[in-house]
């Protein structure tokens, strides 16, 4: 009975035991690798959208003289609003064209670019700046045909969680400046990965005195619009 016992234990058990042992080991070496891999993968689809949130935000308070807070009105501006583009007709570095643009205006001073415009469309030789209203969507991440402006609103990875955004308009050396950022927190954009190893994450950012998770602008300190990745 104890020499079959202890084939048992010798055939079976044992390397069942050593088995488990080995996964056990390579599963707690291999975790932190997967967990920094989808780590990057998703915020490198975070970043791209936190750019995107950013991009709008600037184009919506050149319109408006301020950003917002409320991710449904930057996705509105999108879809319905315009914004005033200047082109340049004609070029500087044509001599005929600065010197004739330079009579024109000595003899007519208040000539307006609409009436330049017709005059350049007639054939005549000038270089001059007109203003333009087009459609927001079709200036902003028109060459990217895949773009959809709704996604905006959501983290990525998170199964629906909003990105967190604020506006505000702070007093900076006497000046009001208008200040806004996004942000998308670990616990969101990390969500269905190993759940210690994202708190530990955590931890570490605030230790540093960062955010715990990606962010672009700042209503608490101006920083030119820059996320924390950059």
């Amino acid at each position: 009975m104890n020499s079959i016992l202890k084939k048992v234990l010798t055939y079976l058990i044992l390397p069942a035991c050593i088995a488990g042992l080995t996964y056990a080991l390579v599963s707690s070496i291999m975790e932190p690798v997967q967990f920094e891999k989808h780590r990057e993968y998703r915020k490198g689809i975070a970043v791209q959208r936190l750019k995107d949130v950013r991009d709008l935000q600037v184009a919506y308070k050149n319109v408006n003289g301020k950003y917002t807070a409320d991710i449904d009105s930057l996705i509105m501006f999108y879809n319905e609003g315009k914004m005033k583009v200047v082109m340049q007709v004609g070029s500087q570095d044509d001599s005929v064209a600065v010197a004739n643009t330079q009579a024109l205006k000595k003899k007519n001073p208040k000539i307006k670019p609409e009436q330049m415009l017709e005059l350049y469309q007639q054939g005549q030789k000038l270089v001059f700046k007109i203003e333009n209203e087009v459609a927001v969507k079709d200036t902003i991440f028109n060459s990217r045909p895949g773009f959809v402006v709704d996604s905006l609103a959501f983290i990525p990875f998170s199964g629906g969680d909003s990105v967190i955004m604020q506006s505000t308009i702070k007093k900076v050396s006497g000046v009001n400046v208008p200040l806004f950022e996004a942000k998308m927190p670990y616990k969101s954009l990390l969500k269905g990965l190993d759940n210690q190893l994202r708190i530990n994450l955590d931890a570490e950012q605030e230790d540093k005195g960062r955010y715990k998770g990606l962010q672009v602008g700042s209503i608490s300190a101006p920083n030119n619009n820059a996320g924390n990745w950059e």
